[in-house]
């Protein structure tokens, strides 16, 4: 793997990038080589998730990424823990793992997603009314307990808490992967969401990421000479799945403001949110990790999908 210094990316932009889908072939030892390399860090069948006996009601523990502060583990969340990992024993052909840029938008790709055996997405983002771009299908779904202030209003009033119960009740035994135990700010949020799924007996099969994750996917990117701050959802999404999908395909994951043609594209394609992808403020270097994914496409470790999906 190669890094790439911010300069050149900030200056060429998606220009940079040397993407070619037609005649993609997976290249299954490579993926499989990767596969190895990422478990002598982590073994995302357990990391993925604490489970019941991790921790007891009333545990206290510090937060990943901010040691000083700390969180009491309530009767609720620990009621909500499974039992064992969501992920154990899994095992798909090819998987499915979708960003939200508005790369998707008029991309038709929806079916394809939904061809696949498993299909995670990031944020809880809506498929409903994006469902021929996007599909809807969803497997497993990420939620950062910032999207319940962000899409839901904070639950200020019942219309709110009816619309995200009602999201939630179409994942069905889907797996809901909550990171509740990154930074301070978010638990009264995750306490909320926590007492809305248990209240309404939604069949969603929560999980909540190991303490040590975070630090062993950026570890192995490190190690690979890929300079990441903290990995965004999405390339945390893609290193999980290399534990248990043999072929991965990647779709929306596009970190500039304008496409190869000079079109403008939405940061995601459901909202009007604006982002500096190039701000050393933020927590991530997304287009550090998109030249990082988009060379091992070119290699057919996995495909990445930034135009129009064939219709089928």
């Amino acid at each position: 793997m190669v890094n790439s210094s911010d300069k050149m990316l900030r200056k060429e932009g998606s220009a940079l990038f040397n993407h070619a889908e037609a005649g993609w072939k997976i290249n299954s030892s490579l993926a499989l080589e990767i596969r190895k390399d990422i478990l002598r860090f982590l073994d995302a069948e357990r990391d993925v998730s604490v489970v019941k006996s991790s921790f007891k009601p009333g545990d206290v523990i510090h937060y990943v990424l901010d040691r000083r502060r700390t969180l009491n583990i309530s009767q609720n969340l620990h009621s909500l823990l499974p039992e064992v990992s969501p992920m154990k024993s899994r095992r798909f052909q090819t998987c499915a793992v979708v960003g939200n840029s508005g790369i998707l938008l008029n991309s038709g790709c929806g079916k394809e997603i939904d061809s696949h055996d498993f299909v995670i997405r990031c944020n809880l983002a809506p498929v409903v009314e994006f469902a021929s771009d996007v599909g809807t299908k969803s497997d497993f779904i990420t939620m950062n307990p910032s999207v319940v202030q962000r899409a839901f209003g904070g639950f200020r009033n019942e219309s709110d808490r009816a619309k995200f119960v009602h999201r939630l009740s179409m994942l069905n035994d889907s797996v809901l992967w909550i990171p509740a135990f990154m930074v301070k700010g978010g638990e009264k949020h995750v306490e909320w969401v926590n007492a809305l799924i248990l209240q309404n007996k939604l069949r969603v099969r929560t999980a909540y990421p190991s303490l040590r994750l975070i630090h062993a996917v950026r570890g192995y990117w490190i190690t690979n000479k890929v300079q990441i701050k903290r990995p965004s959802t999405g390339l945390l999404m893609y290193t999980l799945a290399t534990r248990f999908c043999d072929e991965i395909h990647l779709y929306g994951f596009w970190p500039f403001p304008k496409d190869v043609y000079g079109n403008l594209v939405k940061y995601h394609y459901y909202d009007e949110l604006k982002y500096k992808y190039f701000s050393n403020a933020g927590p991530h270097r997304m287009p550090l990790e998109f030249k990082t994914l988009n060379l091992l496409h070119n290699k057919g470790a996995l495909k990445l999908t930034t135009g129009k999906c064939e219709q089928q």
